[in-house]
């Protein structure tokens, strides 16, 4: 039987989810003899623009259950309103380097999370271009090799991101949810961009809160999901929740999932898994999932068939 993989990719959202939530995730990861990736917002923390998501449709529900301000802090929530954003990648760039030298993989999450999250949906080839540039700039400037993947900030992209995720010289990126990993294709049929880990599990902010599930049980609810199957997952979780008020319910999650049989580890190595001229095409949708407000990229429809 093939070897159960369960990749754990960690967006980084905010500067104090890279200078709190990473080096106790770090922490736990080495305590569970644990892999996992590692993508990093790199421009500024404008998390405190947000607050214009107050119109988007069931953005209210999700902050009443979430606890916003208690997970993320007020200070933070002002960045780039009341208080400048501070420049994420000019000041944690020790911290992020120091990332990969524990051999976790590292790449990039966006050049600003809220801009992405926001506009990226509706923008321009030149307006995405320029976005990702400055982040693989950025990474490069701090790592000094370029980077090899992508996951997108929110699960938000557009056409051009995609294309220009192969431009970039990325070998695959998660950007989307899904079920198993594919190769994207355009509505003609014609393979864009790289192959594709979409995220496999609910996030625990879609889940808490929903259907009585709350920190105390939402792991067990998850590990449920995961038993006895004999596929692979990929788990996206967030710095500055499994990095912070949440990381017991982490914990639990990486221990429950050993026992389980599944080996704990990075993107990567459920890439290189792989055979990535062999993998399924699938179209790219725009759609909703419980327990998040908006529309998000989703794994659509076989191209094979």
């Amino acid at each position: 039987m093939a070897e159960k993989l369960l990749a754990l990719k960690i967006d980084v959202d905010t500067w104090r989810g890279t200078r709190e939530g990473v080096p106790r995730l770090l922490d736990l990861l080495q305590r569970y003899e644990a892999k996992a990736t590692f993508l990093f917002s790199l421009g500024p923390d404008h998390t405190g623009r947000a607050i214009r998501r107050v119109f988007r449709k069931g953005f209210l529900q999700k902050v009443s259950r979430t606890s916003v301000v208690e997970h993320y802090g007020l200070r933070t929530l002002m960045y780039g309103t009341l208080l400048p954003g501070p420049d994420i990648g000019r000041r944690e760039g020790s911290l992020m380097r120091s990332v990969r030298d524990a051999s976790h993989e590292v790449g990039v999450h966006c050049w600003d999370h809220i801009r992405w999250q926001d506009y990226v949906a509706g923008q321009s080839p030149s307006w995405t271009q320029r976005e990702m540039q400055r982040a693989a700039t950025r990474f490069k400037e701090i790592f000094g090799v370029p980077a090899l993947t992508h996951g997108a900030a929110g699960w938000q992209m557009n056409l051009a991101a995609y294309a220009f995720e192969r431009e970039l010289g990325f070998d695959y990126a998660s950007d989307v949810r899904g079920t198993h990993p594919f190769q994207p294709v355009d509505e003609d049929g014609a393979v864009l961009g790289v192959p594709q880990l979409p995220t496999t599990l609910p996030t625990l902010d879609e889940l808490i809160g929903l259907d009585g599930l709350s920190a105390e049980n939402v792991g067990q609810y998850l590990l449920e999901r995961t038993a006895g199957q004999a596929t692979s997952h990929v788990y996206t979780l967030h710095a500055e929740l499994e990095g912070m008020r949440l990381a017991d319910t982490f914990e639990g999650l990486l221990s429950g999932w050993r026992q389980q049989g599944y080996r704990l580890t990075t993107c990567r190595d459920l890439f290189d898994s792989l055979d990535a001229t062999a993998l399924p095409k699938h179209h790219v949708i725009m759609g909703e999932l419980p327990g998040r407000s908006g529309v998000l990229a989703l794994q659509g429809p076989c191209a094979d068939q």
